[in-house]
């Protein structure tokens, strides 16, 4: 089958198509409730994520009221969820196509380490930033050319990258911690460069929603992967090259992923091989509390970044009231099992 501009509208009906293989509707009454229906779900989850934020800063308010709005704090708590949110940007879109990656923590902390090598510093500025995403996209290129040509199960190939990765960079760094020496890099976590009060790594962040949000809504890169999530066999029958859609997804995460590990790099000053730690398992939980279904096929990037902010949130907020970090780990388990059931119960309805 060629790929050429007819395959377009199939594919982009694919998007609009509730039930693949389903018998044709009498009109577009069906298709267009089903679409109201499932774009009133999503407004609802949004509210639902930003009245339960407006609820955690309200008992942050009230339990810490001294330290919890200050503007030394809400800083401190939008740059820590803008790297986690980087790499959560990455992870919905993977999800969505019906993939998952288990292997983003490891690819940050490689690519950290790789990129504050000496060798790599003595390029400057232009040489970490650039090597931290090279090591990132190279990642990503890997995972997806396993999952998509291998062929390799998703939770596998990102596994064994997994577990590559995280020897790769104890390799590098010997355990030891790697400092950064470029001043242009540590000048961006410094206060005197703060836009009208924002962070820096904030604004990067900002945009790599913008550009996530626009892609995934605005090209037909976005519709594919909806596409490939919901039914990759209709898809495939309808014109997408499903194989290089998955490798361009996972391509996309280990790029998000590179990013972070230079945030993380500017935030730190430093590269260790033990950088993002359980990134993974935060990257997904934020995708799913935001409305992202596991099984592929439907999520959104704000919802993914309300996500973020809900679980950074909780943990700004455990640690100014100096509870054990088991109870927080308990709190966002048991956050992450509703959110999974509350998904059940609306894909069933």
């Amino acid at each position: 089958m060629t790929h050429g501009a007819t395959s377009e509208p199939a594919a982009s009906a694919l998007t609009k198509t509730e039930t693949p293989g389903a018998s044709p509707p009498q009109g577009g009454g069906e298709r267009s409730a089903s679409r109201l229906v499932l774009g009133k779900l999503t407004d609802v989850h949004t509210v639902s994520l930003i009245g339960v934020l407006l609820a955690l800063v309200v008992i942050g308010t009230i339990t810490e009221r001294e330290s919890f709005l200050t503007t030394d704090n809400l800083q401190l708590v939008l740059t820590q969820a803008s790297i986690i949110g980087v790499v959560t940007v990455g992870m919905t879109f993977v999800i969505i196509g019906g993939g998952i990656d288990l292997s983003v923590g490891a690819i940050v902390a490689l690519a950290s380490v790789w990129c504050t090598t000496v060798a790599t510093q003595e390029f400057g500025f232009g040489g970490i930033l650039f090597t931290a995403l090279a090591v990132g996209l190279g990642c990503g290129l890997v995972n997806g050319t396993l999952i998509a040509f291998g062929p390799m199960v998703p939770f596998v190939a990102t596994l064994a990258m997994l577990a590559s990765a995280r020897g790769l960079a104890l390799q590098i760094t010997g355990g030891s911690t790697q400092s950064v020496t470029v001043d242009s890099v540590l000048e961006l976590s410094r206060r005197d460069n703060f836009v009208l009060g924002v962070p820096p790594l904030v604004i990067m962040f900002a945009v790599v929603v913008v550009l996530g949000w626009l892609l995934l809504t605005r090209t037909t890169f976005g519709r594919r992967t909806v596409a490939i999530g919901g039914n990759p066999e209709a898809a495939r029958l309808a014109g997408i090259a499903v194989k290089r859609q998955r490798l361009m997804l996972y391509a996309l995460s280990g790029l998000c992923c590179g990013i972070a590990a230079f945030m993380l790099v500017v935030l730190t000053g430093s590269g260790q091989n033990t950088n993002g730690n359980l990134y993974e398992l935060n990257a997904i939980a934020a995708a799913i509390i935001g409305g992202t279904l596991l099984s592929g096929g439907r999520g959104t990037i704000l919802g993914s970044v309300l996500g973020v902010l809900v679980f950074t949130t909780i943990t700004n907020l455990f640690i100014l009231n100096n509870l054990d970090s088991a109870a927080q780990q308990i709190a966002q388990g048991a956050i992450i099992v509703v959110a999974v059931l509350l998904q059940r119960r609306t894909a069933t309805t």
